[in-house]
């Protein structure tokens, strides 16, 4: 599949502001020979072959991944493999082995595009990670930022340790998004084997009552339903089904711990 029609050019709202910007720079390369395409200023404008509104929304969801991801995976000052390698897994099983080169040439441009801009001021990378997430907040759905954010926090984890600086930019990220700490804590612990993590799933204290327990549970399963994803595609569709899962799998946990049937 070509990069055409993996992320079918730059349209929907990357096409402005500084997802657009970084888009000209991390994408425009790629398409300088396309001359439906053409790159002005504060983003790319002209025409484009896909107009259709969902296939907008799909290709921005995946280029906001990506930018989001330049900036986890160098959180800690380095470039992971395991992180890296994360990325093209997921870019290979849902869109081809075309798409991972290109994927992966996207994600280069912006480390390098990161290390241009911060030789002359060191948070001008993240002042604009900090716009982007604003741009994303102002154009994407709640429960579409959640499961931005579950990509985000599996891409952390890849290489079985997520550090403290980590954490801490995917907490700068997704209060960015409009997103909370709490949320981030509970992407974090998914999958878990122990309550404690259970309870940070359901994002509520050991201390809750029954009713708490259910009316989190509720709240949770509610905002995290596939469903709410289903316009992004049915490879996002079926990632946030296991963290569906996963969420029943840690309310389970607790239900059997306090015997609430």
């Amino acid at each position: 599949m070509g990069f055409g029609k993996w992320i079918g050019g730059i349209v929907g709202f990357m096409a402005a502001g500084p997802l657009g910007a970084l888009a000209g720079y991390a994408i425009g390369s790629m398409l300088e020979n396309n001359d439906e395409n053409n790159y002005s200023g504060g983003g790319y404008s002209g025409r484009t072959t896909y107009q259709d509104p969902a296939y907008g929304q799909r290709n921005s969801f995946l280029f906001s991944m990506l930018v989001m991801a330049s900036y986890i995976i160098k959180a800690d000052g380095k470039v992971m493999h395991s992180e890296m390698e994360f990325v093209r897994q997921f870019l290979r099983v849902n869109f081809g082995e075309a798409a991972v080169a290109e994927g992966n040439q996207i994600l280069l441009n912006l480390f390098e595009q990161r290390k241009q801009m911060d030789a002359n001021n060191p948070q001008a990378f993240k002042n604009t990670i900090y716009e982007c997430g604003v741009q994303i907040k102002q154009n994407m759905g709640y429960e579409q930022r959640l499961q931005l954010l579950s990509f985000l926090a599996k891409i952390a984890q890849s290489d079985g340790n997520v550090c403290q600086a980590e954490i801490e930019a995917l907490k700068e990220v997704a209060l960015a998004m409009g997103l909370s700490a709490q949320e981030v804590e509970s992407m974090l612990n998914l999958g878990g084997n122990t309550l404690e993590q259970a309870y940070k799933v359901l994002e509520i204290e050991p201390t809750a009552t029954d009713d708490e327990v259910k009316k989190a549970y509720r709240k949770l399963a509610l905002k995290h339903h596939p469903d709410r994803v289903a316009t992004l595609g049915e490879d996002v569709k079926k990632a946030a089904e296991e963290k569906f899962q996963q969420i029943n799998n840690a309310k389970e946990m607790i239900f059997k711990a306090r015997g609430i049937k």
